[in-house]
């Protein structure tokens, strides 16, 4: 068993150069290393974003006071305005009411949606976590004092699990913070999250109604 075992590793592990030993008549996909990105799925993670972008903006201009532009209606947008404002004053920062000889506080929303995305690997380890329960759950019950005992492997892996995995999505957001004055840039900061397909409408500003133009016919009668 040992020696089928041995054998079939450096098989699989061999079985990579062999892809290579051929030519090919375009690139061949490869994948990039494992990196890993948050997903936006409460408004606290908005407040995280906003403490993050305080401490950024506060630390670039260094005491220079600022004024927080308008935001685009969007549920996003007018509370991340809110929260933006409180933890700069929170933070020590100088906020104006007014654009008057302050630096302004601006921020933009991309959402991008992915039409066609390829398969994501699961984490690492995740597979061999659960194979491992899925095998010990699998000695014979009469191996254990009580036949429910066989379920605790399987739950133990599912809570190795369970909190740190997070679906990707085929929605992303980019949301990016500048500070400018007089037509300079001063700080300028872009943070990328997933979010869920169905929060999508968050980060959309409504529609502007459609203006209808009425024709009047004027006579000299």
């Amino acid at each position: 068993m040992l020696r089928k075992t041995i054998l079939l590793s450096a098989i699989t592990l061999a079985l990579p150069g062999c892809f290579y030993a051929h030519t090919s008549q375009a690139p061949i996909a490869t994948t990039y290393p494992i990196s890993e990105q948050h997903k936006m799925q409460a408004a606290h993670h908005w407040q995280v974003l906003a403490d993050n972008e305080a401490k950024g903006i506060l630390q670039a201009l260094n005491g220079q006071s600022v004024f927080v532009s308008g935001d685009d209606g969007s549920p996003f947008g007018q509370t991340f305005h809110q929260l933006l404002i409180s933890e700069l004053v929170n933070g020590g920062g100088s906020v104006m009411v007014s654009s008057n000889a302050a630096a302004e506080v601006s921020y933009d929303v991309n959402l991008i949606e992915h039409k066609d995305r390829g398969m994501i690997r699961p984490p690492e380890g995740a597979l061999s976590v659960l194979a491992a329960g899925v095998a010990v759950a699998t000695i014979p019950y009469n191996r254990w004092a009580e036949p429910a005992l066989a379920l605790i492997p399987m739950a133990v892996a599912g809570d190795m699990l369970i909190g740190n995995v997070v679906s990707e999505s085929t929605h992303e957001i980019a949301i990016t913070t500048r500070v400018t004055q007089q037509g300079k840039l001063l700080h300028s900061s872009t943070n990328i999250y997933y979010i869920n397909p169905g929060d999508k409408d968050h980060y959309m500003a409504p529609e502007k109604p459609i203006s209808t133009v009425r024709t009047i016919r004027v006579t000299d009668h």
